[in-house]
Formats: C-alpha cells, sequence, structure tokens
C-alpha cells in the first residue's frame, strides 16, 4: 500500500510539475530557499556530491536564471549561492499547481478520511523533520 501512495503521490506531483528542471535542480532550489547564502562546498554536501557536479547542477540554475552566483566580499575564493526573484516565483507558482492537484483528489475523499489523512500527515511531517534535521520540535507550524 505504501509502494502504491507513493507512486499515485508522483503521478499527481507530475501532473502539476511543468518544471524546466530535474529533481536535483529542484532539489538545489529548495536548498537554495531555506539556506540563503550558502556556499557551493556546503551545498554539496547537502546533496551528497561532489563540488564540481554541484557547480554543474548551478551553472544550469544560473542560466536558467534560478540562481545568482555572488563573490563572498570576505573572501575572494568563496562564492555564495542565492535563490534569484526568477527562482522564487517559480518555486511558489510549483506550490501552488500542486496544491491544486492535491486540493482536487482530496475533494473526492469523504471527510473522515481527509481527517485522517491530515492527522497522519501530521505526524509524518514531525518525524520526518526529526530524522533529517535532528529536529524534535513541533514542525506543524513550519509545514502549515
Amino acid at each position: 500500500m505504501t509502494t502504491t501512495a507513493a507512486e499515485l503521490l508522483e503521478v499527481v506531483w507530475g501532473r502539476a510539475s511543468t518544471a524546466p528542471t530535474s529533481a536535483s535542480q529542484l532539489r538545489v532550489l529548495h536548498i537554495l530557499e531555506h539556506h540563503d547564502g550558502i556556499n557551493l562546498r556546503s551545498l554539496a554536501e547537502s546533496l551528497a556530491s561532489t563540488p564540481p557536479s554541484t557547480s554543474r547542477l548551478c551553472d544550469r540554475l544560473v542560466a536558467a536564471g534560478f540562481v545568482e552566483r555572488v563573490v563572498s566580499a570576505e573572501d575572494r575564493r568563496e562564492v555564495r549561492l542565492h535563490l534569484s526573484s526568477r527562482g522564487r516565483a517559480f518555486l511558489a507558482d510549483l506550490r501552488a499547481r500542486r496544491e491544486r492537484e492535491l486540493r482536487s483528489v482530496l475533494a473526492d475523499m469523504p471527510t473522515a478520511k481527509r481527517i485522517a489523512l491530515l492527522e497522519g500527515l501530521e505526524a509524518f511531517c514531525d518525524a520526518a523533520a526529526a530524522q533529517i534535521h535532528g529536529d524534535t520540535s513541533d514542525t506543524r507550524s513550519r509545514t502549515a
């Protein structure tokens, strides 16, 4: 059942995604959204990738206008990465499209099942955030 749910969620997510980005590029955009000004080495570590591969990934995002590279004022050898206004607008639009797709599916569910799903997803968010970020605090206020 878990595999089927995950696959169906991918299909629903995919319907909303007219994204000109790969899954790896989208992951970079999400990281930059939450870690503005991160350097390339830290981004590579977050992606479990190498700096040269991460740099090429960022090259494509810079070319698309989603990411900006800024030389650090403290150390001219270090480059800081920032999500551009176009990148922020892209993520906002993607979230809105995904939300519309999910609302469409949820509208076809009985109310009691929607409530049960919400409670289960809140517990999932708490557990996933604790594993990913080592955060044991209540994440619902951040995910709402």
